[in-house]
């Protein structure tokens, strides 16, 4: 008997499809949207789904603007700050931390995702290894995972012991209102999926052969330990929810609202306004006549094929 396929797992797999789709480049994406005219020459028929995906690229681009602007105030006032990503595996943090930082200047808004301690790192004091990253003046750094590790995956995976766990919830909150006497201003994000919305991007990563590599066994355990994590995320978040750095829940099924509403609500954290820049004139190429220009070796040049 010929294996005739459900509605249901048709519909899971034009989601997946859909979400493949998604994943990639965005902006050639809203390009050919942009050229699509009909036979008259005049705009083609819109249709839902592409007037919400333009929407969305006319709010993320003026969102992208707004965030150029609060990079030159952070430059301009000397800010320090420091903003967290937490959540769970596949919960889009990667997604908004790229569109963050897509306009940005990657000396100022720079990116920080620790790999797992090393021997010697194990031994230092447990913040030690993210102090390094912390910004000076002018700076801002985007922590994708932080010391809140400990407080999920290590807690979680048997990775440090009860005493440890412990300890962190004892000295995270001085640490962090540490850090906001000194000056830097702490933001800590969480993005919230559900169970079923986690489940779907897994087996979009699987269905994805440049996302594979983002499937880890790490990640896959993850998926087995489900309610363990939802455990260890409400202790973190009721035990380190301060005054000084809350944390904000990213509702994160929809990953394109959810990124959205994560660089509105930073930007409306800081008090930052348009910085005037000196008017900027290209100055004229200085020319010599006894100036000729040799030419590249053919053996030196890169064969094009496209």
């Amino acid at each position: 008997m010929s294996y005739q396929p459900t509605s249901q797992h048709e519909e899971l797999m034009q989601r997946i499809h859909r979400d493949l789709i998604d994943s990639y480049d965005e902006e050639l994406e809203i390009e050919f949207e942009d050229r699509e005219w009909d036979a008259e020459g005049q705009p083609a028929r819109i249709e839902h789904d592409r007037e919400a995906r333009r929407l969305y690229f006319r709010e993320l681009f003026r969102l992208q603007a707004e965030l150029v602007k609060l990079q030159d105030w952070v430059v301009h006032t000397r800010h320090k700050v420091v903003i967290i990503f937490e959540g769970r595996d596949a919960a889009g943090k990667g997604g908004v931390i790229k569109r963050i930082t897509q306009r940005l200047n990657p000396r100022v808004c720079r990116v920080a995702a620790l790999p797992a301690p090393n021997d010697r790192e194990r031994t230092q004091w447990y913040f030690q290894r993210y102090v390094s990253h912390l910004p000076a003046a002018g700076e801002i750094v985007l922590f994708d995972r932080s010391w809140y590790n400990r407080a999920g995956v290590e807690h979680v995976m048997g990775f440090c012991t009860d005493d440890e766990y412990e300890e962190f919830f004892r000295s995270v909150p001085e640490f962090e209102r540490m850090l906001v006497r000194s000056g830097i201003q702490l933001i800590k994000y969480w993005f919230s999926i559900t169970d079923e919305e986690q489940h779907l991007r897994f087996l979009g990563r699987l269905h994805d052969p440049l996302k594979q590599w983002k499937l880890s066994p790490m990640d896959l355990e993850s998926r087995r330990r489900w309610e363990d994590y939802t455990r260890a995320k409400e202790v973190m978040l009721e035990r380190t929810h301060i005054d000084e750095a809350p944390w904000w829940v990213v509702q994160a099924v929809d990953k394109k609202k959810a990124r959205l509403n994560c660089m509105h609500h930073l930007l409306g954290q800081m008090p930052y306004h348009e910085i005037e820049h000196p008017h900027i004139e290209l100055p004229q190429r200085v020319r010599h006549e006894d100036y000729i220009r040799r030419p590249v070796p053919s053996s030196m040049i890169v064969p094009e094929r496209y």
